[in-house]
């Protein structure tokens, strides 16, 4: 099937993001049966859009996951049900990845399973933006990356039995969409899409595109917004961060200055810097380490090397040397005391010889860094790499793993034991007895507490170290998480597997894996009467009727379950001398049929 083009009413901009306008007017379908202008005639009580479950999968790097927490805000602010159960959903929504075979693989497997479920599927991401002509995605509904504000659309046509897809390229989607986040404390912030690179192995410049820059004040506003949403780590997030505004005139360290000056001053949130390519942070790598030193930034930085070969380099068109990676690594690393780096490396990549693998395994072993992200080499079709010639499968793999056992040996953390660091905690282990939190370097530190410690920050003593984990004690908590909580609908206790760097494929630009992701209750004190407030906090917010709309619709949905919260806390604090109605009721009826059961015992006698 052909792209079909937006036909937007009256030929103008449409509708708001994220409001439904009349969809026979607003989207490209094709119909599989004749249907009804006025749809809602025709449908059941059952079948009314807004009342289905939905089942999202999210496959790839950050900014994915910061769309589908965008697609899941505007479905759940509609009515529609968020379940992590397959067989319990109405419709599948699938969020793909281009960037390996084994991500389009576990995609493949995914859309079979839900046919053979017969369940309505929507497909979103970089794999049908980027190939549209997959036959795996005949008959399927798709969200192009650029048209996420009209998941709601697509989805409620799907559910109607017809196919939609949109895949037209527009303007950037809104920044201040309703949004369900997998981490109610961790705010993913797209600060551009695409990139200005031209990498003869990359397929998600098919995908992404071009680049394209948010504005330094949408930003800032974003994390106004997010801090007062009670966010305790902003992650920004990009195909190529470095490059960010240089379509619009501005640049990287414009847009960070802006942003720290928007950070609380006692520390309570922090701001994580994506993932960057070294052509793009070279002019401005003093005022970056400037921005790392602040206290409310994370001393991290993730640059991908690739190869430690400066002609395999060339054959990736990667527009650096290794030598420019160098510098831009001892740099930083100088300026900002206690910097930590993480990088990629591809093996086997077509070319590759014994003798430049060995200068990456040199490279990775001069810098020891506790974070390398280790790929084999996957061929993307459609991609100049594609066409070379490629190293034999079982070179790549012996490749592979070889640099994994370097890696394996380094012990980054030695010589932490014994410390006093301060940490900043968002998360819950997999082990469901630690938390998860991370010092200024970002290094993984795990320690015992209750969950209303979650995004909170302390300071914490380092009992032991290990490879992959550091363990703290608590000595002193700083702040707590006081500050109102929106989409908090869905709160999730899954989490990265047991965590070793490596595990991490190049695709997650987030990733320091471990015992990540997941989120619980903050401080019960201050959470009765946060949530008590939460409506009205985001109403005098709204900038706009929609988004007031929007809000008091997806407030409303869970205003039931919020009050049950409630009540449950204030039972379990045990501090509630008052009687409900239903628990005098209960104790009358109780003693009712006591007197009862003694009046018929004595007639009886």
């Amino acid at each position: 099937m052909e792209d079909i083009e937006d036909l937007l009413v009256g030929g103008g901009g449409g509708a708001p993001p994220g409001f439904r306008i009349p969809v026979a007017a607003a989207v490209g379908i094709k119909p599989k049966k004749s249907v009804s202008r006025d749809y809602l005639k025709d449908y059941s009580t059952s079948k009314i859009p807004g009342t289905q479950t939905i089942y999202i999968k999210t496959f790839g790097c950050s900014h994915n996951q910061s769309d589908s927490e965008y697609m899941a805000g505007q479905l759940s602010a509609f009515g529609y049900n968020l379940s992590e159960n397959q067989d319990e959903a109405d419709l599948w929504l699938i969020n793909t990845c281009t960037v390996k075979s084994p991500s389009q693989s576990a995609m493949d497997t995914l859309i079979t399973k839900c046919r053979n479920a017969k369940k309505p599927l929507v497909v979103a991401g970089c794999v049908p933006q980027g190939s549209r002509d997959l036959k795996e995605l005949d008959g399927v509904s798709i969200v192009g990356v650029q048209q996420i504000d009209r998941v709601v659309e697509v989805v409620e046509e799907t559910l109607k039995g017809h196919e939609v897809r949109l895949l037209t390229r527009k303007t950037l989607p809104a920044l201040d969409l309703p949004k369900v986040r997998k981490n109610m404390f961790v705010e993913i912030l797209p600060i551009n899409v695409g990139c200005l690179g031209a990498c003869t192995y990359c397929k998600t410049k098919h995908a992404r595109g071009h680049l394209g820059s948010y504005t330094v004040d949408g930003l800032v506003g974003r994390v106004r917004s997010v801090i007062d949403d009670g966010v305790k780590e902003i992650w920004l997030s990009s195909e190529d961060t470095g490059a960010y505004g240089r379509d619009i005139g501005v640049n990287l360290p414009i847009l960070l200055n802006s942003l720290v000056a928007e950070l609380p001053s006692d520390g309570s949130t922090m701001l994580r810097i994506g993932m960057t390519n070294p052509p793009y942070i070279l002019e401005h790598l003093k005022e970056i380490a400037e921005v790392l030193r602040h206290p409310c930034v994370y001393s991290f930085l993730h640059v991908p090397v690739q190869s430690g070969s400066d002609r395999v380099l060339t054959a990736m068109n990667r527009e650096y040397t290794v030598g420019e990676f160098r510098t831009v690594v001892d740099t930083l690393m100088e300026l900002v005391p206690g910097m930590q780096i993480a990088t990629d490396i591809i093996c086997g990549f077509p070319g590759e010889t014994d003798e430049d693998f060995e200068a990456t395994v040199n490279l990775i072993k001069d810098y020891k860094l506790p974070q390398v992200h280790i790929s084999q080499f996957y061929p993307r079709p459609g991609t100049p790499a594609a066409r070379m010639k490629k190293v034999p499968s079982n070179i790549v793999k012996r490749r592979s793993r070889e640099l994994t056992t370097v890696f394996e040996s380094f012990t980054p953390y030695v010589g932490m034991e014994g410390k006093i660091e301060r940490i900043w905690i968002t998360d819950i282990a997999t082990d469901g007895s630690h938390l998860v939190g991370h010092t200024k370097g970002y290094i993984q530190v795990l320690v015992v507490g209750p969950e209303s410690m979650l995004g909170s920050s302390a300071t914490v003593k380092i009992t032991s170290v290990g490879r992959w984990s550091v363990f703290g004690e608590v000595i002193q908590i700083h702040s707590q998480n006081t500050k109102p909580r929106k989409n908090s609908a869905r709160v999730e206790k899954n989490s990265c597997s047991n965590s070793k760097e490596t595990c991490c494929s190049e695709e997650s630009e987030t990733c320091a894996c471990g015992l990540t992701s997941g989120c619980g209750q903050t401080e019960e004190a201050t959470d009765v009467s946060v949530l008590k407030d939460d409506q009205k906090t985001g109403e005098i917010r709204s900038q706009n009727l929609i988004g007031y709309l929007l809000r008091k619709r997806k407030n409303s949905s869970h205003r039931k379950i919020e009050n049950q919260v409630v009540k449950e806390m204030d039972g379990n604090e045990g501090t509630s001398n008052d009687w409900a109605l239903v628990d005098k009721a209960l104790l009358v009826g109780i003693v009712m049929s006591l007197l009862t059961i003694i009046a018929i015992f004595r007639f009886w006698l």
